[in-house]
């Protein structure tokens, strides 16, 4: 066993305090009391020797990703670093930064890097964001403009302190980036504003493309993963999305802990608690000819009714980020994504991205175009 000083002493070890310096698993800005759950004594300086830790296991071959380079990758970051951005991309060490930003999708980080809540999986800076900056939006949005992308996806760290959760500058961004890119298509994936729902109304009305808030894991899971998010909180957030009409988003990870029978549940829990019915003015009634077998229009009728659930699902492979973070349990071999990607559709998904190296953004570009009006735009444009 590693003597807890000598561990404590190692340079990796000094460098995740200094990045995550509160507990494992929570303890959120706005909580008084200790947290309720400290996941640092099962995880911190997870390595040989010391028996009542988990152990990183071994990366298996099918989880290779393209190594970041080429002038596309360059240039985007060029201009980020010029203007100032933050990416999810880098702060969280996504391993499919090389090939999106080749071909032109990425993912900006808006109101800081520094995050108030302290999940237990995420690898963003946590602790008390500085002030504000309301200049973001207009700093963003011209960014995106140079940078002549297909698609960009926002996202944000939790600033919890705030009245509206970020949710006004969220606004001033998507608008500003709307007008500054016409022809390109804006994914958001946002917090849940502590179920503020004036200020997620905010986020709706500036019309994003596609709106997305992760679930991360299944509903047993939350103690550990998201102990400052309400698992039912983050389903009304994507039930109102498809209550205005927007195209929903939501995605896990796995290999956390979780079961496949849990992530199959889950898949149905999410359709069960998203589904709106949608009423339009006129359908169209069908009957059988007896003769041929054929489909034919008959009539209209009034006041047709159709269900409509979240759209897009992401699974993929839950990567620990540091010795400070929840330890892997297992690796979901590519089969089991194939599965849960053929029940993901089976079971109401319109798009299902499920792999070892998916993640939120991963071929978010292809699926605006099949769910969104950004087609029209371009054309227009």
């Amino acid at each position: 066993m590693v003597p807890p000083d000598k561990a404590f002493a190692d340079p990796s070890v000094q460098r995740t305090l200094a990045r995550h310096p509160r507990p494992a698993g929570g303890d959120p800005l706005r909580t008084i009391d200790p947290p309720k759950l400290s996941l640092s004594g099962m995880v911190l300086n997870n390595q040989a020797g010391t028996p009542d830790q988990l152990l990183i296991k071994r990366k298996p071959e099918w989880l290779r990703a393209q190594v970041p380079g080429g002038p596309g990758y360059q240039r985007l970051k060029g201009i980020m670093t010029e203007h100032r951005l933050h990416t999810v991309c880098e702060e969280a060490g996504c391993p499919n930064m090389g090939e999106c930003w080749s071909r032109g999708v990425a993912t900006i980080m808006i109101l800081g890097d520094t995050c108030t809540r302290a999940c237990g999986f995420c690898n963003v800076k946590t602790g008390r964001p500085s002030s504000l900056d309301k200049d973001e939006p207009r700093r963003v949005a011209e960014s995106l403009a140079l940078m002549g992308l297909k698609h960009v996806v926002i996202t944000s760290v939790n600033r919890d302190e705030l009245s509206d959760g970020g949710a006004a500058i969220w606004a001033e961004t998507i608008v500003r980036t709307r007008e500054a890119c016409p022809t390109m298509s804006v994914e958001v994936l946002i917090p849940d504003f502590e179920g503020n729902w004036p200020a997620l109304q905010m986020v709706i009305d500036a019309r994003p493309h596609i709106i997305n808030h992760n679930l991360e894991t299944i509903r047993r899971m939350y103690p550990a993963v998201r102990p400052s998010a309400k698992f039912d909180r983050s389903l009304e957030l994507l039930r109102r999305v498809k209550e205005q009409g927007g195209v929903a988003k939501t995605g896990i990870m796995v290999g956390i802990g979780e079961h496949d029978d849990e992530v199959l549940g889950m898949i149905d829990e999410i359709q069960a608690a998203t589904k709106v019915i949608r009423h339009s003015a006129w359908g169209i009634q069908h009957s059988q000819e007896a003769s041929s077998g054929r489909t034919k229009a008959e009539s209209r009728i009034p006041n047709a009714a159709s269900t409509d659930s979240c759209d897009i699902l992401t699974i993929g492979q839950y990567l620990q980020p540091t010795r400070n973070h929840l330890p892997i349990a297992r690796w979901v071999h590519p089969d089991t994504f194939a599965m849960y990607k053929a029940e993901g559709l089976a079971r109401g998904f319109k798009v299902v991205e499920s792999g070892p190296l998916v993640r939120s953004s991963y071929h978010a570009d292809h699926q605006a175009d099949g769910l969104t009006d950004i087609l029209k735009d371009r054309a227009k444009a």
